[in-house]
């Protein structure tokens, strides 16, 4: 089999799995398992895999025509210029989460102490660490599998991140400039509605946000206030319609000014509040 009759073949495959990019997910499973790029591919159709290469093809054809994320069987997700590994432990990185990023660089300082909680993949830390190094970063988590997740990617980059396995602020110490958090947001009953490759494959504990979708938000609204320096700030990204709600919860726990972000879909996705501290 060629180059191009096995990249035809998985486009047919996966086209006829009704999946949403077909060729350029045939492509990526191409060039993992022959490690090639495009450019190669175009100057080479017509040379022939390895026995051994169009097995693991077909081994990795079968389980996205399954529904199975291509991030997880790659192993791999990009979030904001990095390659992050991934498995079903963790949430694949989002674009949602890279705006959530890039409003909090814009009010981060080097020597600021930032907490990420919920950090699944560690995406969000790492991403504010690659551009402010400087910062001590601390990072939890609930779950032990999607901390070595996170370690194994600081430890690809060479950061240095302070991991910590606790329920919400369990087991947080100290105080912070800033806590930023993608917790769980959808409602219980939303969640059986959801594409099947995110309700059937990636963790329900990182999706489910309880009955309302709420309940991680009061949480760490009510919560955040022991562990932020006056004016400490809170950055959290949210569902597209739950931004009224959000910061209704913040303004009711005495944070103030409280800013509601859009993504470019003109829906509300993330939302920044400052702590003032007791007065």
């Amino acid at each position: 089999m060629t180059y191009r009759e096995a990249y035809e073949a998985g486009k047919y495959i996966l086209t006829k799995a009704h999946i949403d990019n077909p060729e350029g997910d045939a492509f990526s499973l191409l060039s993992l398992v022959c490690k090639i790029d495009r450019t190669f591919y175009l100057t080479n159709k017509e040379v022939k895999l390895a026995d051994e290469e169009v097995t693991q093809y077909r081994i990795m054809l079968t389980k996205r025509a399954e529904h199975i994320p291509l991030q997880y069987i790659t192993g791999v997700a990009p979030f904001m210029g990095m390659v992050l590994k991934v498995n079903s432990s963790v949430l694949i990185p989002r674009f949602d989460t890279e705006i959530l990023v890039d409003r909090v660089l814009k009010i981060m300082h080097d020597g600021d102490r930032v907490l990420d909680m919920c950090t699944g993949s560690g995406c969000i830390i790492l991403a504010i660490k690659d551009k402010y190094p400087m910062i001590d970063a601390v990072a939890s988590d609930v779950s032990r599998a999607a901390l070595l997740v996170a370690k194994e990617n600081a430890k690809s980059y060479n950061m240095d991140v302070d991991f910590v396995r606790s329920d919400m602020f369990e087991k947080i110490k100290g105080v912070f400039d800033v806590i930023v958090s993608n917790p769980p947001y959808i409602k219980s009953a939303v969640i059986e509605t959801l594409d099947p490759e995110v309700k059937n494959f990636e963790p329900y504990e990182a999706l489910d946000g309880r009955e309302d979708g709420l309940f991680f938000y009061r949480r760490i609204a009510a919560d955040a206030k022991k562990h932020l320096k006056p004016n400490g700030q809170l950055a959290l990204e949210i569902g597209d319609d739950q931004g009224e709600e959000v910061s209704d919860i913040l303004l009711n726990e005495g944070y103030a000014p409280v800013d509601i972000y859009r993504d470019l879909n003109n829906k509300d996705r993330v939302i920044i509040a400052r702590y003032p501290g007791e007065s």
